[in-house]
């Protein structure tokens, strides 16, 4: 029996329809706070350098386990930094925990998830060298650089709250003027850095990173250190935007008062967080 003209018409318009979302959904998401564009000030910063420090973890597992979806660092968390960096004409150089190819997640190169950043990325021979053979954290030292920025992705709650790199943080704190910035997981790398006295360095400070909201949103059901968590039990300031209905959309940059750190809430919070940092160094100079 052939099916009508009618059913034939539906089903016509309903794979329109689905076509047509699925072209639209990009722009939907974008325009919904999804990557926001970021129109501020530009700025020269000739003979400056910044350091991009990633994840070496590349796997959502439990203890005991080896296997589990591949993760590691949102792509846009490392893409947008680097080129704000970059276009500001800074010398800009990647490091992980680790070191060597740092693991991407797969997940951030969606269609409709990725930034324009990640395509400049796959199209750029010298920056994807540095990622795949990035230096190790143990390696590098903080107080070389002018801006040192952490990115995030669910590798980071694996890794980022390092031993080493708590201790480089606070040298570097103590023993150069270097400004920190963070995405997302990446203010874990400041939970466990300590002061002087033996305190957390951040007490006191206000600061964000990824809520606990936004790892319900996803679904996680596991990773050991998560950033609202940390942050609130190392004494700082917690600070974070829920306005919106879907959470991965909200974001807020935030800088403590001694302006040293500079603390985005998700990966929609890149631009911003990149930006003043880039702001805070010229005013220090």
């Amino acid at each position: 029996m052939k099916p009508s003209k009618k059913l034939i018409y539906v089903f016509a318009a309903l794979l329109a329809l689905v076509v047509i979302l699925a072209v639209a959904l990009p722009y939907i998401l974008h325009f919904r706070g999804l990557h926001p564009d970021y129109d501020g000030e530009t700025f020269d910063l000739s003979g400056k350098k910044a350091l991009i420090v990633t994840t070496s973890h590349g796997v959502l597992n439990k203890p005991g386990e080896t296997t589990g979806q591949p993760t590691g660092i949102f792509a846009s968390e490392m893409t947008i930094p680097y080129y704000d960096f970059l276009d500001a004409n800074m010398e800009v150089d990647v490091a992980s925990i680790q070191g060597g190819k740092v693991p991407i997640d797969p997940q951030s190169f969606y269609y409709f998830v990725s930034a324009p950043e990640d395509e400049r990325f796959l199209d750029d021979d010298i920056y994807k060298a540095k990622v795949e053979n990035s230096f190790a954290v143990a390696e590098v030292d903080f107080k070389d650089y002018d801006l040192v920025f952490f990115g995030g992705g669910w590798g980071a709650a694996y890794d980022m709250n390092d031993s080493i790199v708590a201790a480089k943080v606070s040298d570097a704190y103590y023993n150069s003027d270097v400004i920190f910035g963070s995405v997302c997981h990446g203010a874990l790398a400041f939970t466990e850095a300590k002061d002087k006295n033996g305190g957390y360095l951040v007490k006191g400070r206000t600061m964000t990173g990824v809520t606990q909201r936004q790892l319900k949103t996803f679904g996680i059901e596991y990773t050991p250190y998560h950033p609202e968590l940390e942050l609130k039990k190392a004494g700082a300031i917690y600070k974070a935007e829920s306005k919106k209905i879907l959470e991965p959309l909200n974001t807020l940059t935030v800088i403590d008062k001694e302006k040293r750190f500079v603390t985005g809430q998700n990966q929609n919070s890149s631009h911003e967080t990149a930006h003043l940092m880039m702001k805070t160094l010229t005013e220090l100079q």
